[in-house]
C-alpha cells in the first residue's frame, strides 16, 4: 500500500485485554509519535457476543489521551493470529506490536499459531514479553552472522535507531568449534560497524564464542541494558525446527526485552541458511 508523505502509517496491536497485551499499548506511545503512526488496537473475538465494543472504545480514548497519538480500533471474529496478519496486508501497516505473557521456563518454544503469525507477518513484528516501563529506545542490539538474509536487518537497524537517536551494538556469536567462521565473521561485524558509523549513527562491536546462542544472546542484551533486540526470521522451517524451534523462536521465548522480527525477501532460490 502506498502511502502519501504526510499520511500517517499504521501500527496494530492485538489485545485480548490480558495484561501484557494492554502493556504493549503503553509501550508503542513513543515508537507512533517518532514514526508519525497511528495505533490501531485490534480486537479479535472467537463467539459472537464477545467483541467488547464499549470496553474497546474506552481504550481506544484512553490511548489518545495518554499517548497524545491518533488512535482508532477495529473489532473482528476470528483467530487473533490470522487475522493480525490480514489487516496487516490490507493496511500496509509499518508494525505489529504484540504483548506475549511470560513463561517460567526457557524449555517452552512460542506456539505455533503466534510463532507462523510472526514468520508470515508482512511488516517487523516486535513482541514483548517483559514488564519494565520503556520511555525510549537508547540501545539496539543487532546479532550478525554471515548469511545475506541477516545483513538485510542493518538498514532496518540505522533507521529505527535515527527515529529514536538510538546506539547500536552489533554482536557476532560463533561456536567454538568453528575459528575458520570466527575470523570472517570478526571481520564482518567490523565492516557492519563502519558501515552503520558512516550513517551518522554511535555503534560498537563484540564478537563472543558460545555454546547457547539465544541465552548468550538475551544476557548480553540486558548486560550492556538495551532496549530492544532485532533479529532475524526465519519462514520456511525444517522438521526438527518445527518441533525444537528456530533461533528467533528461543530469543522471544526467553527475552524479557523487546525483540524486533524482521522477515527476509523472498527469493526464487530453494536455499536458505539459518539467519540470525
Amino acid at each position: 500500500m502506498e502511502k502519501n508523505q504526510n499520511e500517517a502509517s499504521i501500527i496494530i496491536i492485538p489485545i485480548d485485554f490480558t495484561e501484557q497485551s494492554l502493556y504493549a499499548i503503553s509501550q508503542s506511545y513513543n515508537l507512533a509519535s517518532y514514526t508519525n503512526s497511528k495505533i490501531l488496537l485490534l480486537h479479535v473475538y472467537e463467539k459472537q457476543g464477545e467483541e467488547r465494543y464499549d470496553e474497546v472504545t474506552q481504550l481506544v480514548k484512553k490511548t489518545q489521551e495518554e499517548g497524545k497519538v491518533p488512535c482508532d480500533f477495529m473489532n473482528v471474529k476470528g483467530s487473533i493470529y490470522r487475522e493480525t496478519i490480514r489487516i496487516a496486508e490490507e493496511t500496509g501497516a509499518r508494525m505489529i506490536i504484540v504483548g506475549l505473557e511470560s513463561h517460567t521456563s526457557s524449555k517452552d518454544i512460542l506456539n505455533d499459531s503466534a510463532s507462523e503469525m510472526i514468520r508470515k507477518s508482512p511488516c517487523p513484528v516486535i513482541t514483548i514479553r517483559g514488564k519494565e516501563q520503556r520511555d525510549g529506545c537508547e540501545n539496539i542490539l543487532l546479532p550478525i552472522d554471515l548469511t545475506r538474509e541477516s545483513r538485510e536487518k542493518v538498514d532496518i537497524a540505522i533507521k529505527f535507531a535515527k527515529y529514536f537517536g538510538a546506539a547500536i551494538r552489533v554482536l557476532g556469536i560463533f561456536s567454538l568449534k568453528d575459528e575458520k567462521y570466527e575470523n570472517q565473521l570478526r571481520a564482518y561485524v567490523h565492516q557492519v560497524k563502519q558501515y552503520i558509523k558512516s550513517k551518522g549513527i554511535t555503534c560498537s562491536n563484540k564478537i563472543m564464542p558460545s555454546e547457547n546462542i539465544a541465552e548468550s544472546l538475551v544476557e548480553y542484551a540486558n548486560k550492556i541494558e538495551s532496549d530492544l533486540i532485532m533479529i532475524m526470521n526465519k519462514p520456511d522451517l525444517s522438521v526438527k525446527e518445527r518441533f525444537l524451534g528456530t533461533l528467533a523462536q528461543k530469543v522471544i521465548d526467553i527475552s524479557n526485552i523487546p525483540v524486533m522480527t524482521v522477515n527476509p525477501l523472498q527469493r526464487e532460490s530453494l536455499y536458505y541458511s539459518a539467519p540470525m
